[in-house]
């Protein structure tokens, strides 16, 4: 399960795009992050990854994205010309067809995964548009089939894939089923995804045979009267849409609610829900031991969810050419995390945030990989522990614990978060105006203000854990 969402420059109190992601995986799938300098690549070569070989671009953009410990590519991730792209799960009959046949004993052929989609699309774009048509190239091309959960075979682990693409202008939905997708512009106001297809009977862009190849398959009539319904063609109705409408509808209620004033906190607050201040009352017991899914998710004892959100980012676009974008990222929930910093334009990450646990950090098809476990050097799994911790336990919650202790975290990091948010745009206005004439020295002081805001989470981090064992 993930969720998505974007307030446009209309929709926003600084007249600047903002998009958030919170992905959710399950609770061993460690995600660090990763940044990727501008990189030129050997004429024919080709790129390698989880199930299929891809012609490697001659030229690839500098890009940031939080990655999977097995995987190539991202959940959400932004590039240098602040292009932001974030993927949802996609439940379809598209892919109940393939996951069948293969079920049976039938060669299907493995394609591209979501997170392989994002990453390519960063590397190669300029424009939110220019992702979406290239999204739409490689899906027609190469298709979406394989497991993107490890330890799961091709059928258990594996789903069609929207996106949310935005840039500082415009942002996109396209929602890819099998080799067949729509994409619907959204120019100004707000929009949010989740785990089911939206897109109804008008998109912009899309395959030609969107329509045909649904018809064709029996999933909607041939019939010249009937409007085409894309959402209701292709949704697999054995998968129960309340795992993720209610969380899309929430969503779109927090958007609207500060419809034209939407602020980086207000995201962040997106990214925290549990229903608070709704006629649901939040979370009966408490959030980690949850009632509903909900847009921060927490492993249930019930087994009704999909995990944990393993990572949560709010992209800041600039409203000017020569602006920086900002990437805020935190691994884990977001109700026991702390938004910090990063930047595609400067060179280097703090070590820690790019470490995964035991298994490391390389690229394996899933279905062969084993659950990754914890480690000290590393920021994701730091995280986590704190998440056990203050529910006291991984999965569900001891009683008592998460309300008391989550209020002690969330106390020691929004204070770091306001004194980051505080200290970001002074360092930026510095940034931009040296970028010209001194642009290593502005690249470092990027790297520098994001190594400084880690370690003060880190220490806060290890205080913390000493504190509430």
């Amino acid at each position: 399960m993930c969720d998505t969402w974007v307030a446009l420059r209309d929709a926003s109190r600084t007249r600047q795009v903002l998009v958030g992601k919170n992905s959710d995986r399950p609770i061993f799938d460690s995600q660090p992050l990763l940044l990727c300098p501008r990189a030129a690549w050997p004429a024919q070569s080709m790129l390698q990854l989880e199930y299929v070989a891809v012609p490697q671009a001659e030229h690839t953009y500098a890009h940031l994205g939080s990655s999977p410990y097995w995987c190539w590519g991202y959940e959400e991730g932004i590039n240098e010309h602040g292009v932001v792209i974030g993927n949802e799960a996609l439940f379809t009959r598209s892919f109940r067809a393939a996951a069948d046949a293969y079920r049976r004993g039938e060669n299907v052929e493995l394609g591209l995964l979501g997170m392989d989609l994002v990453r390519l699309g960063l590397e190669r774009s300029q424009t939110a548009r220019q992702a979406v048509e290239l999204l739409g190239m490689l899906v027609e091309q190469y298709g979406q089939f394989g497991s993107a959960v490890p330890t799961k075979d091709h059928a258990a682990g594996g789903y069609d894939n929207s996106f949310l693409i935005a840039d500082p202008r415009e942002a996109w939905i396209v929602e890819a089923v099998g080799r067949q997708w729509t994409a619907r512009c959204i120019p100004h106001g707000v929009a949010s995804i989740s785990n089911e297809p939206s897109i109804r009977t008008v998109w912009d862009q899309g395959s030609p045979d969107v329509a045909s190849h649904a018809m064709k398959q029996g999933w909607w009539p041939d019939d010249p009267n009937e409007a085409f319904d894309f959402a209701r063609a292709y949704t697999d109705e054995h998968i129960a849409r309340q795992v993720s409408h209610i969380r899309a509808m929430r969503s779109r209620q927090l958007l609207a609610e500060q419809q034209g004033q939407v602020s980086v906190p207000w995201m962040m607050r997106i990214a925290r829900d549990h229903y608070e201040g709704t006629f649901l009352g939040g979370p009966y017991f408490d959030a980690a031991d949850p009632d509903f899914l909900s847009l921060c998710m927490h492993a249930s004892p019930a087994g009704f969810t999909w995990g944990n959100t393993a990572s949560s980012c709010i992209a800041v676009l600039p409203a000017a050419r020569e602006g920086l974008p900002i990437f805020w990222w935190t691994p884990g929930p977001p109700c026991t995390g702390c938004y910090v910093p990063f930047f595609v334009h400067g060179t280097e990450l703090p070590e820690i945030v790019t470490r995964a646990g035991s298994f490391g950090k390389r690229m394996q098809a899933p279905h062969t990989t084993p659950e990754d476990s914890f480690a000290p050097d590393s920021y994701w799994w730091l995280f986590r522990r704190l998440l056990d911790t203050v529910k006291g336990d991984p999965v569900g919650s001891r009683p008592g614990y998460y309300a008391r202790r989550q209020r002690v975290v969330r106390a020691k990091f929004d204070a770091l978060e306001a004194a980051f948010a505080s200290e970001v745009p002074r360092v930026v206005e510095q940034v931009v105006a040296m970028r010209e004439r001194e642009q290593t020295a502005a690249m470092a002081a990027l790297d520098e203000l994001t190594a400084a805001c880690v370690r003060r989470v880190t220490a806060i981090l290890m205080q913390l854990l000493n504190e509430l064992c």
